[in-house]
């Protein structure tokens, strides 16, 4: 029987799918001459490699297999979802300070207005699987509007409007509750477009005052303190992206 010969990416991009970092930083890396190949000094990041390779090492240690983290975070309002900001605005990651947790990336992102569950993991095709529009988990957000939609406007927001040549929609949208001049919605996303909800309520005439995640897929935010963070269960990262 003929063996299938091993799957081969580039250099950085194999660092990457290996969780040992982005592939910016690992392109940044080969390119100073810190990562070799049986040995070899590579410095081009497209470099054909096995992504399963035992022969790569970085700054001449070899590269060790990284057991996968899958995190939750419950993102306060103010920070942005970056690893580093030109602007100097604080990121999400001041949530991990101290933790030593290596390379992480999040999975997705909230803007920095908004709030709520956040993922990270340093596995990239995990990532990708729930990012995935057609096969990953549907999005819960609890939002606060400066108004107070009617049933018709909530249908409309899932039968969908096109702004900025781009037609977007919910999944569903329902009032929670009303006050004397806002209302919390329930608006459900199957898709990620950038500032989608606000986009879609702004085709209303209606501004978010508030914006949170509140779950993704089955994996709720529940009662984790803004600002913390826990490991998910090896259950809960199988049930949000199946292989």
């Amino acid at each position: 029987m003929n063996r299938r010969p091993p799957t081969k990416h580039g250099l950085a991009r194999v660092l990457s799918k290996r969780g040992v970092c982005s592939r910016t930083q690992a392109a940044q890396w080969i390119g100073e001459g810190r990562v070799t190949l049986s040995g070899r000094t590579i410095r081009d990041p497209e470099f054909p490699t096995p992504v399963d390779s035992d022969a790569i090492a970085i700054d001449g240690k070899p590269l060790a297999k990284r057991a996968p983290i899958h995190l939750m975070l419950n993102k306060p309002r103010g920070l942005v979802t970056t690893t580093a900001d030109e602007r100097g605005r604080d990121t999400v990651y001041r949530c991990f300070e101290g933790a030593d947790l290596g390379w992480i990336a999040p999975v997705g992102r909230l803007d920095k207005a908004s709030e709520g569950l956040l993922l990270f993991s340093n596995d990239p095709e995990w990532a990708a699987r729930i990012a995935d529009p057609q096969r990953g988990p549907d999005k819960t957000y609890h939002v606060q509007a400066n108004a107070m939609p009617e049933p018709a406007q909530l249908s409309a927001m899932i039968a969908g409007v096109d702004a900025g040549g781009e037609h977007l929609s919910a999944k569903s949208a329902r009032l929670l509750r009303t006050g004397e001049k806002n209302a919390w919605l329930e608006i459900v996303l199957d898709e990620g477009r950038n500032r989608q909800i606000r986009r879609l309520l702004a085709a209303f005439d209606i501004e978010v005052l508030r914006l949170v995640r509140v779950a993704i897929g089955d994996l709720a935010l529940g009662e984790l303190p803004k600002g913390q963070w826990r490991r998910l269960t090896a259950e809960e990262a199988a049930s949000l992206s199946p292989l």
